[in-house]
């Protein structure tokens, strides 16, 4: 585990200082979080992806799962699905916004013989997109680009398909981020995502409901958490016509989405997710940051990481926050293909 990967082992501290400061908790504003949500997520994944790749694996995103099903079956299962959504065909073009390390990119394009570009805005996980894309079987039809998805270099109708995997929510403005998807595709072509949203039992006058909303805004690099009608709202606005949308956190979850965080439950198959695991994980970093093995600020990542973990899961009990709201659309017009 290296975790001098991200920031660097100088900077990690002061890149904690500075990513803490956009938050409530710490005397930040929300309109502060949006103006600067590029730096914002930024040093979020600079700081978070080690520990990320060591605790989840490649593909940072839930999924729905079925009863005797392993996180990482479940995992590939939903990538699968999106690909399905979208009918893909071998030879299409295909988006994916947000990428993170490429690892659903991946299994998209061997599942579904496409051509995938990955864009992210984060130098070090497209490095790290890079190396694990190498000799990964896919290398020669999936590239990857750094830019930002709120305004992209891509031209006009360009791509078949495209799709966000829990990675929109960090835009500051979802309707102007749609639009820019809208773009890009070609007439005819599909838009699909998994969103993250508060549903319509979250409760704004609650303060409980707004400190489980903070938690996971803190620990996850969000400017703010949209209601899931907003979304679908600004999806249509920005011209796309809405073919499905549903909450598959509480339509398509056997087992709850959040149940590899919950302090409850014991898996050795993903032990470095669970309450144990992490707990043995910041007893480690710690000890490694105390004889300056990681730099200094690695504990204080690992920490945010953990009430992230904890909002997710009081989000995910009181079904106030989904991580799956999916959304299926396409852009007016016929298609080449």
């Amino acid at each position: 585990m290296n975790l001098t990967a991200g920031a660097g082992s100088g900077k990690i501290l002061s890149a904690v200082e500075k990513y803490e400061k956009y938050h409530a908790c710490y005397g930040g504003e929300e309109e502060e979080r949006k103006a600067n949500y590029a730096d914002m997520v930024n040093k979020y994944y600079d700081l978070a992806t080690t520990f990320y790749e060591f605790g989840w694996g490649q593909s940072f995103h839930f999924a729905p799962r079925w009863k005797g099903e392993s996180l990482s079956e479940s995992i590939k299962r939903h990538e699968h699905f999106l690909a399905l959504q979208l009918g893909l065909k071998a030879g299409q073009k295909v988006l994916d916004i947000g990428c993170g390390i490429g690892g659903p990119l991946r299994e998209i394009s061997l599942f579904s013989s496409t051509l995938i570009t990955g864009l992210n805005n984060n130098e070090f996980q497209i490095k790290r997109a890079k190396e694990l894309t190498c000799n990964s079987g896919v290398e020669k039809t999936c590239n990857f680009v750094k830019g930002d998805f709120m305004k992209m270099s891509f031209p006009d109708n360009y791509f078949d398909a495209a799709y966000a995997i829990e990675a929109t929510c960090h835009a500051p403005d979802a309707y102007a981020c749609y639009k820019e998807i809208f773009r890009v595709l070609k007439p005819g072509g599909c838009f699909a995502a998994f969103e993250w949203c508060m549903t319509d039992v979250f409760d704004p006058s609650n303060k409980e409901h707004q400190k489980i909303k903070e938690e996971i805004e803190v620990g996850d690099g969000l400017p703010d958490i949209r209601l899931t009608t907003k979304c679908l709202e600004a999806l249509k606005q920005a011209g796309f016509e809405v073919m499905e949308e549903k909450d598959l956190a509480i339509d398509h979850c056997p087992v709850p989405w959040y149940l590899p965080l919950d302090s409850s439950h014991f898996s050795l198959t993903n032990f470095r997710a669970t309450s144990v695991g992490r707990f043995v994980t910041r007893i480690m970093v710690s000890a490694l940051e105390f004889v300056g093995l990681a730099p200094k600020g690695s504990t204080r990542v690992q920490g945010f990481l953990q009430k992230a973990a904890e909002g997710l899961v009081a989000g995910g009990k009181t079904r106030i926050f989904t991580p799956m709201y999916f959304l299926l659309a396409h852009k007016p017009g016929s298609s080449n293909h």
